[in-house]
């Protein structure tokens, strides 16, 4: 017989190609880290939001020509072969995307009659004309004189001296919308206008003349609601000419002060883009001078999110480097029983950020409640969230370090303090579920609000059960019956923040691994059946954003990808498989994909922005999971 020292040294010989895999990713990663500890990985949209750099360029008539060149050529290189640009790779044709981006490449020179430029043209006529595309777009067609006002919503500044018991009030919208329509408020209510330098206009992209289409919201017609607010939409336009001048003033002072407080330095407001652009250019309509320093702020806070290399460009919508540096941590963790001077470095930046008592929008709806959040940016203290703040303790917490326990008593508090009615979690906010809301004409992308999901509810469950507090018993009880109400019936979980229904069920299996209660085995069992299910016939797992508009797609409709593939083999680890045919084939597809840098590369998205009209690629994703997921196999068979 084997004494136990021999039979590890036999386990880990048979499992040395692993061990190679395993080494190279790590290296890789370290190589990835800042010096004082962090990762901060590219984060990756659709080209809408590189296009609109450019048209903000000339809308403040700040144009960097050679950043401007970089970016045409971005925008060039993803052009579909339907002529339009999609909102993810591989995806169909976006009338929004396509129309802002030949806006764009026409404004940066690119001459009309050029072949591209022909076929985008095409594709946008085809489809309908730049007349259909969503009310974001129609607000910057509007701004820079390509269409009249009346092809927009009615967005008074006024929204802003509501009550709180109004049907609209902007805390009753999601932190990322009410920091993007203040400042657009704004903007709407004082009709700006870009100043366009150049003169560039896009008539050729409609198919009916703009200024003679009467109804822009005939195709929103749809349900009573819609209706009801679509004749509110028509009255406040009728009656905006009486809204006393005093009454607008006001209006404008107290959205202005209550954009200004969120500026962020040079983060940003809410350190997301849209958010940004708003703010810089409602500053500058509102007066600030170019060198006032909340304008040099907000051009700063711009260019931060520029990714430029030799001879392209294109901007980011956000940066992530609080959630990178808590998923590449939890990868070393799973290697290394003592954390190394690289991890402590992590752990280190990690605490630093914890937000602890900065004013927050979460005070409004809970004004006792301490702060103890993290910000998914590098600064964000008014809008911590519960997705990062709960990975991050938890990563923390595994580390088992005596020292961090306030921290991270202070984030279980704050977790706790934001769960909503119905025992789930959302992103920032509480019972943010006024679903009224996203039938009125401005919220035609049907993302205005943050109601709880079950991603994020499961991180939120799986950080509270490792920390096993007697307190919390009865926030978890309702967590699961959250969870457990919340699965499909094909036993998967829906993935509001990550693609899509393979993330949201190794966020739920993960956290139900974590509370180790045999009852919930059955729902345990069924998620991993289905993961078995729709494991592609090269071993690994792709999933399409595709999804979030059929959900018959779900788990499918692409090729395998590494962030896929290691999610699924994670939840099917959480779910109690060690060694099955599945997870071994899994496992095989990591190694075999791996390229020579130790890092895996595909060119898919792995997450929205807000389901069906904005998507993203974590640029991380794509090595840290996979190493965890290796190190967690690895550990598992050592262990056996």
């Amino acid at each position: 017989m084997l004494m136990p020292s021999t039979r590890y040294g036999v386990a880990r010989q048979r499992h040395a190609p692993l061990e190679r895999t395993i080494a190279a990713a790590l290296a890789a990663l370290r190589t990835r880290q800042a010096e004082d500890g962090h990762w901060c990985f590219e984060f990756e949209a659709d080209c809408t939001i590189p296009a609109e750099y450019i048209l903000m360029m000339h809308y403040m008539d700040e144009i960097d020509a050679p950043l401007q060149r970089k970016i045409a050529v971005y925008l060039r290189r993803h052009q579909a072969e339907h002529g339009g640009w999609p909102l993810y790779h591989g995806g169909g044709f976006d009338m929004s995307a396509s129309v802002k981006a030949y806006y764009a490449l026409k404004l940066a020179g690119e001459a009309p009659e050029a072949p591209h430029m022909r076929r985008a043209r095409a594709a946008i006529l085809a489809h309908g004309g730049a007349e259909r595309a969503n009310v974001f777009t129609r607000i910057t067609l509007a701004l820079f004189r390509q269409v009249p006002w009346r092809a927009v919503p009615f967005i008074p500044v006024e929204i802003l001296l509501f009550p709180r018991w109004m049907p609209m009030h902007i805390y009753k919208v999601a932190s990322w919308s009410r920091t993007v329509m203040v400042p657009l408020f704004i903007l709407c209510s004082l009709k700006a206008q870009a100043k366009n330098p150049t003169g560039i206009g896009i008539a050729e992209l409609f198919r009916q003349q703009p200024f003679a289409i009467r109804d822009y919201f005939a195709c929103a017609r749809k349900g009573f609601i819609a209706r009801v607010f679509l004749a509110g939409d028509r009255l406040g336009r009728a009656l905006e000419p009486f809204i006393p001048g005093v009454l607008r003033r006001a209006a404008i002072r107290r959205a202005e002060a209550w954009f200004t407080a969120r500026l962020n330095g040079v983060h940003g407001v809410n350190g997301i883009f849209p958010a940004m652009v708003n703010a810089h250019e409602a500053l500058a309509l509102l007066g600030y001078a170019e060198d006032h320093p909340y304008r040099q702020q907000t051009r700063q806070a711009l260019r931060n999110l520029l990714v430029e290399r030799v001879h392209e460009a294109y901007c980011q919508p956000c940066v992530s480097p609080v959630w990178d540096t808590c998923w590449g941590l939890r990868a070393m963790l799973e290697i290394m029983p003592e954390p190394d001077e690289n991890a402590r470095a992590a752990m280190r930046w990690l605490l630093d950020r914890q937000i602890t008592d900065a004013p927050g929008d979460w005070q409004f709806s809970r004004p006792d409640l301490p702060g103890g959040g993290w910000a998914f940016q590098y600064e964000n203290s008014y809008y911590p969230d519960l997705d990062d703040t709960a990975a991050v303790a938890w990563t923390l917490l595994l580390a088992g370090r005596p020292e961090d326990r306030p921290a991270l008593e202070r984030a279980a508090d704050w977790l706790v303090g934001m769960q909503s009615r119905n025992g789930g979690f959302g992103a920032y906010d509480v019972d943010n579920t006024h679903y009224y809301l996203n039938e009125i004409p401005f919220a035609d992308h049907k993302a205005l609000l943050d109601p709880p999901t079950a991603d994020v509810s499961g991180r939120v469950l799986t950080f509270l059960a490792a920390l096993a507090r007697p307190q919390d018993r009865p926030a978890i009880a309702r967590l699961v019956r959250y969870l457990l109400e919340q699965q499909e019936a094909n036993g998967s979980w829906f993935g509001r923040w990550g693609t899509n229904y393979i993330y949201g069920t190794w966020s739920v299996l993960l956290a139900f691994s974590e509370l180790g209660d045999s009852a919930l085995q059955p729902a345990m069992q069924r998620a991993a059946e289905w993961l078995r299910s729709v494991q592609q016939a090269d071993g690994g797992w792709g999933e399409s954003n595709d999804s979030y508009l059929d959900a018959g797609l779900a788990g499918q409709g692409q090729p395998s990808t590494a962030a896929h593939t290691a999610w699924a083999c994670l939840a099917l680890m959480a779910a109690g498989d060690s060694d099955s045919e599945a997870l071994r084939r899994g496992i095989q597809w990591l190694q075999a994909h791996q390229s020579e840098d130790g890092e895996w590369h595909d060119p898919w998205f792995n997450a929205p922005g807000f389901p069906r009209v904005f998507y993203i690629t974590y640029h991380g994703y794509k090595l840290y999971f996979p190493l965890w997921a290796l190190s967690r196999y690895q550990n598992l068979q050592v262990g056996a």
